[in-house]
């Protein structure tokens, strides 16, 4: 049970020097460590611990308590404190991994050991992702949000095994000792590189929006399904391109939470950012119980709150409510995802949250969104309201809108389109344009006449290699081509 532990806590942590960080990300401005370059801080107490573990087993009671220590103060605080108790507890995981395999190699069993840990592994990783997935699976709300109970599960198990141990390993011999040295020299080597990548990784160029003489803010929303196809492959190359081509400078991601066993264990977020010369919030961290959601920018992002919406009975609601500077004016960007179909409760509870928090700033706003109605019923009348001061971006768009909506206040919306999915996720892009106002000059005129695309700037078009086939896989869709307003 106790090396089943091991497996899964190294699959939920280990894997990705940005996972632990994420999980004491609170948004902007930057209060804690970031993947790039703290993700490397990471990297070298991995490499730390496990040499100590080599050299000095003898001291694993000590460790043992403070690793106990850290994984509290991992889960209970967030930004520095936080980053600095799960340092402490992978210090701690690491430290005991050749403890634990010493204690494997002297069963007299190792098909049943190895068959039952992996069992184990088996059970937490279920765990592990039921915290999230407890509307869809058989006794989910038992789990539901508990990942206490799995943290301190495994941690539990990890001691069941830790204090069994009894013979620490002895480093007198020539042979360890000569082991050790090409160890340190690996570690170095590794460290290096380590270092070398966070550096090279580094946003040393400030990004710049696609059109910033005319003033234009291209914004889009996109439920990804954790960047995996309709073949299960990664997608964010794919995704990548096309947030290119489309020239979105403001982009919300929805159901982006890679940072799990199940996703893999990548930072699909800070990816795409870093290759598009973006600024990223992840959102809600994966200890947050959400299926994510994540702000792209190309504007810098002043601040940023993240909301976990009501939710009573079914999948949590994650917010992020950011004030981005774009061309000096202050603009809100509201990523939001809705609870599902069939609880209307929660839907109506969450609606009435996300209408306080639009209507509760005066500033130049777009909401990015996944609000499972139809237009003009029910909770759309929520968020399209005089308390949220929100307009529908096309209010005559009736084709089939049930989940994205992009709505928006004080800005002069220029132009709307649909591109098709290809074959990336199942669900479209959904495009705005719009033109920031001059600072305390804000647009109050909601125009809904169409106007011909020859009558609109070049500057200020959507790409012309989505018409007809499109690029691909991705094309106009739904009305053919985007619709531009006066």
């Amino acid at each position: 049970m106790g090396f089943g532990s091991l497996m899964y806590s190294s699959s939920a942590l280990l894997t990705d020097s940005s996972t632990m960080i994420l999980w004491t990300w609170e948004g902007y401005p930057v209060r804690g460590p970031i993947p790039v370059p703290h993700g490397a801080i990471v990297l070298i107490t991995m490499c730390l611990a496990a040499y100590i573990g080599f050299l000095r087993s003898d001291l694993f009671i000590g460790f043992t308590f403070a690793g106990v220590l850290g994984s509290v103060i991992l889960y209970s605080f967030e930004s520095w404190i936080g980053f600095i108790g799960g340092l402490i507890y992978l210090f701690w995981l690491c430290y005991i991994t050749p403890i634990c395999f010493h204690q494997a190699s002297k069963v007299n069993y190792p098909s049943l050991f190895f068959g039952l840990a992996f069992l184990f592994d088996i059970l937490l990783s279920l765990a592990h992702v039921w915290v999230v997935a407890y509307a869809f699976v058989p006794g989910g709300p038992l789990l539901r949000e508990r990942t206490d109970i799995v943290l301190g599960s495994s941690v539990v198990l990890l001691l069941a095994l830790v204090f069994t141990y009894k013979n620490p390993v002895q480093v007198n011999s020539a042979k360890i000792a000569s082991n050790l040295k090409r160890m340190i020299n690996y570690m170095l080597l590794f460290v290096t590189l380590s270092c070398f990548i966070a550096f090279n990784r580094f946003q040393f160029e400030k990004p710049k929006p696609y059109h910033p003489d005319s003033r234009l803010l291209t914004a889009g929303i996109w439920t990804i399904h954790f960047g995996l196809d309709n073949d299960m492959w990664n997608s964010e190359h794919r995704m990548r391109d096309l947030i290119s081509d489309l020239e979105l400078d403001v982009v919300g991601l929805l159901e982006s939470d890679t940072e799990r066993i199940i996703m893999g264990n990548r930072d699909l977020t800070e990816r795409i950012a870093e290759e598009l010369g973006m600024y990223a919030d992840f959102g809600p961290g994966p200890n947050k119980h959400t299926w994510g959601a994540a702000l792209l920018s190309k504007f810098p992002i002043v601040n940023s709150t993240h909301h976990l919406m009501p939710s009573p009975v079914g999948e949590l609601a994650p917010v992020i409510h950011a004030t981005l500077d774009c061309y000096g004016s202050l603009v809100d960007v509201v990523v939001f995802h809705s609870g599902q179909e069939e609880d209307v409760e929660d839907r109506r509870l969450q609606s009435l949250g996300v209408q306080e928090i639009m209507g509760s700033s005066d500033r130049p706003m777009i909401l990015l969104s996944y609000l499972v109605t139809n237009p003009h019923e029910g909770n759309y009348n929520t968020y399209v309201s005089k308390k949220s001061g929100m307009h529908d971006i096309d209010p005559n768009d009736i084709g089939d809108r049930w989940c994205e909506y992009i709505l928006y206040k004080k800005l002069r919306r220029t132009g709307y389109a649909r591109i098709s999915r290809g074959t990336i996720t199942d669900t479209e892009v959904q495009i705005g344009k719009f033109v920031i106002p001059e600072p305390n000059n804000w647009d109050e005129t909601y125009s809904q006449q169409l106007i011909d695309e020859s009558e609109v700037d070049e500057d200020m078009r959507f790409p012309d290699k989505f018409y007809g086939d499109g690029v691909r896989g991705h094309r106009f869709h739904v009305f053919d081509e985007p619709r531009y307003f006066d």
